[in-house]
């Protein structure tokens, strides 16, 4: 395992920060992430920003991109934010089911999203995101 891809909407919150934490965690990997429904060329909310600069993390130049058949194939490992956006993958590209992956699998959660809706929801996803990267990335280290 090689590849992991972070997937949500509009992949200016919840996937920019769930990249940046497994790529801080697991630096020889290609860690990518992008949204279903994806707000193109936009850069990452300002509050997932500032999370991450709290953590050390940049996450500046980000730009949301649309999630796209060919990412799935070249992914090793494909997690998402929420039941409903593994069954939309799953439906549209089949093939990547058995990589396909809630973040909050580990811990049996979906993780809402916290776009417009203030410090305290980015705080709440973060708090999930975190531990869901932490999991998955000992998994990881544990097969590689």
């Amino acid at each position: 395992m090689r590849s992991v891809l972070v997937v949500c909407i509009g992949n200016i919150c919840r996937s920019p920060m769930g990249e940046a934490l497994i790529a801080a965690a697991l630096p020889h990997f290609d860690v990518r992430s992008a949204g279903v429904g994806a707000l193109v060329g936009q850069p990452a909310d300002p509050l997932a920003r500032s999370l991450m600069a709290e953590r050390g993390l940049d996450i500046d130049a980000h730009r949301a991109q649309q999630l796209t058949s060919r990412m799935c194939q070249e992914s090793d490992l494909i997690l998402v934010m929420d039941e409903e956006q593994r069954l939309h993958i799953s439906q549209r590209h089949p093939f990547a089911r058995g990589k396909l992956f809630r973040l909050g699998e580990v811990a049996g959660v979906d993780i809402p999203d916290p776009y417009r809706l203030g410090r305290q929801a980015f705080d709440q996803a973060l708090q999930l995101i975190d531990a869901g990267a932490t999991a998955w990335v000992e998994r990881i280290k544990r097969l590689s």
